[in-house]
This record gives structure tokens, C-alpha cells and sequence, in this order.
């Protein structure tokens, strides 16, 4: 696929950016907990998913509001000042003296975290609706080069300590937002911008241009579901990978390398290929079924090698997200795009916020018991669940109205 707009590239290398800035720090995260707080690793599993409860709590009351911010005074600024705000924050967590230092560190990354909102209505700003699942899918690739780079070269920053990551991060989103400020253009016309209202910068507010479609309501619990599983992967793999495999940063690093070059693979060559053939609610359930059986899979294995045999496969998940992005994309109109976009953040945000403290404890309390693999048994139950939500009341009754 061919960038049509020379906004796309631009916006694709801020969350390549971003996705490398979070992935660079997994794999010293653990042992920077432990060096800090002077818990074992176990008790840093409880720590981490705290840390990723409050960076989720962030993301979930700004995006709703950086959502209607680009609504409002265009998506520009509101992405430069998210690269920016990531800049600083991870400047400043490179030098954290103290566990409370790390949470005001995620606090502010959660915050800054929110420009996925507004990226992802600059893509619906300068895509038709029929052609937005498949540039959707390039948000998914941008995310998952960037987990090829970032858990790599955070492995290999580790060799210099644990603070080297941060200030690789910080570093390179510096870098991101000269190029957003010297070269993004503004894609939302004056036209189509619409006045600020704080009492509707939140989640309901944010989704309440859907709520006409039964069908639609059903598909924003599927989606709830499903981020809620898949956030087994950010919240608990470093730690399932050091308690389950007994891997240390490199092999962590180099395992999120493989995970994310199977997802740029397959959100960059097949995703899209796949919503033209299949159609976005048939594209979905594929993804569900499949993410089910992986994380299934994942209970089992208790060789590290075995890993690389899941992960490929397990890269065709990546179908699900762009699918439910473009479906809801194309039941809004364009004054709204940012808002919902905002708002399907601000959803994954709730996942985020109690996912880490559900499957990080389903971890932690079976690690102590003799079975590291609780978090993966939750995750691909709710997977099934939100595969059943789509099949009973999503799979042919969402009609999207294509809108100009």
C-alpha cells in the first residue's frame, strides 16, 4: 500500500516511535523495579502491573480528551505536544531515584500516551471509509516494527544499565518531534472542526455518536474484552517470561523483537488483504478465534525455544484491532472521528487499568503455587468471550454508513 498523503508517514513514525519508547524499557523494567524497591521478583510482578494500572488510568481520562482537543484545534498540536510530553517523561524517569519517581513516570507517559487517538483520525481525516481497515492496519505494523526495535535494542541497552533504555527513548522521541513540528500538516479542516465541551470529553460522550446501533454497542464490549485479554502481553510477558523460562533482558528483549516483526509482517502484507477478501466482521472473528488458541498454548510451554513456534501464528491476532477501528470509524461522521478514535482509547484504557491487576495477580498467585501460567488461562477466556460477543450479536447485523 502506497501513502496517499504525505501525513500518513508522518503519523505512522510518531507510533513507531512511541511503540519503540515503551518497548525499549520492557525488558530492564523487572529488575529496575527490584534494584528500586528491593522486592523479589515476584513481588515486582505486583508492583509492574500497578504501574501499568496508573499509566491505563491516564491514557483512560485523556483520550477522550486529546480526542476532542484534534476535533477541535486540529490533530497537529495535540501530537507534537503528546511526542514532546513523551520526550521529557522518559528523560526524567532515566534518572528516578525512587519507585514513586517510576509511577509519576507512567502517570505522565499514560497522558502523553494518548496520541493514539489523534493519530488514528489523521489517518480517517485523508482515507474514504472504504480504504480505512486497511490503512488502520498500518498503525498495527508501525506498532509492531517498533516492538521489533524497541525490546531489542532495550536488551542491548541493558548491557549499560538499567537507566540506558530511558534515555534512548527519550532521545529518540526528541527526534520525532522536530519532524512532527517542522513537517506534519493539519488535516482537520476548519470546516469540520467543532466547539470543545468538556462535559462530552469523556468515554460516553466520546461513543455517543454509535449508540443508535444495537450492533455496535455489542461490538464496544467485544472490544473491551478483547483489549482486556490482550493486555497479557504488555502487562505480564517480561515477568512470565523471567518465572516461567527463566529468561533475563536479551532473551526477553529478543522474544518481543520476534513477536513484533511477525506483527508488522502481518499488519503491513496480509491484514489488509484479509479485510478486502473477508470483510471486517469475518476479519475479526479469525483474529479472536486465533488469539484464543495462542494464549491457550502459552500454558504449556516450558521450553523457551517453543515460544518461536507460537509467536508467527500468533501474529494473525493483529487482524482484530484495525477491523473494529474501521467498522466504528465508518459509523461516525467526520466531525466526530477524533472523538470516537479518542474514545476507543479511552476504552482499551479500562482494560488496561484492570487488566494488569487481574492477570498480573492470576500470575503472581500462580507462580507461588507451582503454576506461572494463570495470566495466559484468563486472557484466552476472555478472548472466547469476546469472539462470542461478535458471533451472537455483531457477524452480520453492523451495518456502517460510509459518511463524507
Amino acid at each position: 500500500m502506497t501513502f496517499h498523503h504525505r501525513a500518513v508517514p508522518i503519523v505512522l513514525m510518531a507510533v513507531l516511535i512511541d511503540s519503540i519508547g515503551f518497548g525499549i524499557v520492557m525488558p530492564v523494567l523487572p529488575r529496575l523495579i527490584v534494584e528500586l524497591s528491593g522486592a523479589t521478583l515476584a513481588g515486582a510482578t505486583e508492583t509492574g502491573v500497578w504501574m501499568l494500572a496508573a499509566y491505563a488510568a491516564a491514557q483512560f481520562l485523556a483520550g477522550p480528551v486529546m480526542g476532542s482537543l484534534g476535533d477541535t484545534i486540529g490533530r497537529r498540536p495535540v501530537i507534537l505536544f503528546s511526542m514532546l510530553a513523551f520526550s521529557v517523561d522518559y528523560a526524567l524517569m532515566s534518572v528516578a531515584p525512587t519507585i514513586a519517581w517510576l509511577f509519576l513516570g507512567r502517570v505522565v507517559a499514560g497522558l502523553a500516551g494518548a496520541v493514539y487517538g489523534p493519530a488514528n483520525a489523521v489517518l480517517a481525516d485523508v482515507t474514504p471509509p472504504e480504504k480505512r481497515g486497511q490503512v488502520f492496519s498500518l498503525m498495527g505494523a508501525a506498532f509492531g516494527i517498533g516492538f521489533i526495535l524497541g525490546p531489542a535494542l532495550g536488551g542491548l541497552l541493558a548491557e549499560f544499565g538499567h537507566r540506558a533504555p530511558f534515555i534512548a527513548a527519550a532521545a529518540l522521541a526528541g527526534v520525532n518531534a522536530i519532524w512532527i513540528l517542522v513537517a506534519l500538516p493539519e488535516t482537520m479542516t476548519a470546516e469540520r472542526r467543532r466547539p470543545f465541551v468538556w462535559r462530552q470529553a469523556h468515554i460516553v460522550g466520546a461513543f455517543r455518536p454509535l449508540m443508535d446501533s444495537g450492533a455496535a454497542k455489542w461490538l464496544l464490549l467485544a472490544a473491551f474484552c478483547w483489549q482486556f485479554a490482550h493486555m497479557v502481553y504488555p502487562a505480564t510477558w517480561a515477568f512470565w517470561a523471567e518465572i516461567a523460562l527463566d529468561w533475563g533482558p536479551r532473551e526477553i528483549g529478543w522474544s518481543l523483537a520476534a513477536s513484533g516483526l511477525s506483527m508488522a509482517l502481518v499488519q503491513g502484507f496480509v491484514t489488509g488483504k484479509a479485510i478486502t477478501r473477508f470483510g471486517e466482521e469475518r476479519t475479526v472473528v479469525i483474529g479472536m478465534t486465533i488469539a484464543g488458541l495462542v494464549f491457550l498454548s502459552y500454558v504449556f510451554i516450558r521450553q523457551g525455544w517453543l515460544v518461536y513456534l507460537v509467536i508467527l501464528p500468533g501474529a494473525l491476532q493483529g487482524f482484530v484491532f484495525p477491523s473494529i477501528n474501521a467498522l466504528l470509524s465508518r459509523s461516525t461522521d467526520a466531525s466526530h472521528q477524533g472523538a470516537v478514535q479518542g474514545g476507543m482509547q479511552s476504552l482499551s484504557a479500562i482494560a488496561a487499568i484492570l487488566s494488569p491487576l487481574a492477570l498480573g495477580y492470576a500470575l503472581s498467585i500462580g507462580a507461588r503455587n507451582g503454576f506461572p501460567s494463570g495470566n495466559f488461562v484468563a486472557a484466552s477466556l476472555l478472548a472466547f468471550v469476546a469472539l462470542g460477543i461478535v458471533l451472537s450479536k455483531v457477524l452480520g447485523k453492523l451495518s456502517p454508513r460510509p459518511v463524507a
